[in-house]
């Protein structure tokens, strides 16, 4: 009897033993169970031109790839590796095969089998296949202007209305030569848009570009052709006193930085006048550069005045160098106008909008920016009242706020900016109907009428 209970516990203390032991194997990270991800959506368009990038990876690493094409009734592997090392991430680039596949078909089947270094399933590893249908689209998208401005001028803008379609559309810009991307309207019916191009101030050269893109990669590209027309800005030589160093200037850095009172005057004033100013400016290109996608039949507005009885005291482009001790030290461009009349007179909104920011700013004192469409944006700055809050509409003719001192200012006045998607332009075309109605206006009813009777 004590023979067979032995017996009996030494079987239990070896099954407790193996169970022990596949519990430890099947627990090990080289019996890990998860198979690898791998990025391939249900459909692609390809334009068989440019390879086809799949994303995939594994936490124990990739050992095998395989990709292969179908057209229903032919197949070719487009892809077969062995890993010697194993990958845990991998860009499998595939392109269409030039020989030994034949087929004029639109549509394919496209099937990536991976294989992990797992020794789960008997050592084969996890598997996973991913299937996705491939639609052949190499045709461009439509992409021709239907009207735009004749001119811009350094400094300013222009319109351009154009038609852009293709039934994968994937986005529309404009590009510039100078890095910035404006971003187009729907306008008045499907396939068409319109965009308001923006010449910086500080830029030497202008070229814009319409751009547009589907989902199988083909591009299309269509320049916007108008007449460059160049213009001299002012350029004023200023002289710093110590007043102004250890009046304003102190203040701004001392509110921007604490540590600002070991500064030398200099050091000071290139503080606020660079790094203070970039900081402010950015915010304001942020706040000013959004515009709607949804689809507009029209855009009017009126011009601007936003100071009663006032006198202008500062140009828009004014190139300022600033000398201390005849010595240059900074320099800055003033991207707006100046208006100057009583102090804390009303400012006054001439058209509807949306206060999209009205708060303090650096150098701009107590600022305010609204938004009136088409990526238009007016600003209002050195107020010493805001009679608005962010998110609040105004209408047109609305005190917004009060002139004043805040910010870089010495005496009592408003600086008046108008933005186009985040670039400052010259105020002096939005005060100006006739300028606003043959660049803009007159350009959009000519689209409308071409659009009409095209459709």
């Amino acid at each position: 009897m004590r023979k067979k209970k032995n017996s009996g516990i030494k079987v239990l203390i070896i099954a407790i033993s193996i169970t022990l032991s596949l519990a430890y194997l099947y627990n090990l990270n080289m019996f890990e169970r998860v198979a690898p991800t791998v990025e391939l959506p249900k459909k692609i368009n390809w334009n068989l031109k440019e390879p086809l990038s799949i994303k995939m990876n594994d936490e124990r690493g990739i050992k095998f790839i395989r990709a292969v094409l179908s057209d229903g009734k032919n197949s070719i592997v487009l892809a077969k590796k062995l890993f010697s090392v194993s990958k845990k991430e991998y860009i499998l680039d595939i392109e269409f095969p030039r020989t030994g596949f034949v087929s004029n078909k639109e549509y394919f089947e496209l099937t990536v089998e991976v294989i992990d270094s797992s020794k789960w399933n008997f050592f084969s590893g996890n598997k996973i296949v991913k299937k996705s249908i491939i639609e052949v689209d190499a045709k461009e998208p439509e992409l021709f202007v239907i009207n735009n401005s004749y001119k811009i001028i350094k400094g300013g803008i222009a319109t351009v209305v154009f038609k852009a379609k293709d039934k994968n559309l994937k986005e529309v810009y404009i590009e510039t030569n100078f890095g910035k991307i404006f971003e187009p309207t729907p306008f008045y019916k499907d396939n068409h848009y319109i965009s308001l191009i923006a010449w910086p101030r500080y830029e030497e050269e202008f070229k814009a570009t319409i751009v547009a893109v589907d989902y199988a990669g083909n591009v299309s590209k269509s320049r916007v052709r108008v007449y460059l027309r160049g213009k001299k800005y002012k350029v004023s030589n200023l002289t710093l006193k110590d007043a102004f160093l250890d009046g304003k200037i102190t203040d701004i850095a001392e509110k921007e930085n604490l540590n600002s009172t070991n500064m030398s005057r200099v050091e000071k004033f290139k503080y606020v006048n660079e790094e203070i100013r970039e900081k402010n400016e950015k915010i304001i290109a942020e706040v000013s550069n959004k515009v709607s996608k949804k689809m507009i039949n029209s855009f009017t507005m009126k011009p601007f005045y936003p100071l009663k009885r006032a006198a202008a005291v500062a140009s828009f482009g004014d190139h300022r160098y600033f000398k201390y001790k005849d010595e240059l030290i900074s320099e800055s461009y003033h991207m707006g106008l100046d208006f100057a009349s009583t102090a804390k007179a009303d400012v006054v909104v001439s058209n509807p909008g949306l206060v999209v920011y009205a708060k303090y700013n650096g150098i701009y004192g107590k600022n305010i920016i609204v938004s009136h469409g088409l990526g238009v944006y007016s600003l209002y700055a050195h107020n010493s009242v805001l009679l608005v809050k962010e998110g609040e509409l105004v209408n047109a003719g609305d005190v917004i706020a009060k002139t004043g001192t805040s910010g870089l200012a010495l005496g009592d006045h408003l600086h008046f900016g108008m933005l186009v998607q985040g670039v400052a332009v010259r105020p002096e075309e939005w005060m100006d109907k006739n300028w606003m109605k043959d660049n803009i206006f007159e350009i959009i009813k000519l689209a409308k009428e071409v659009i009409k009777s095209s459709t």
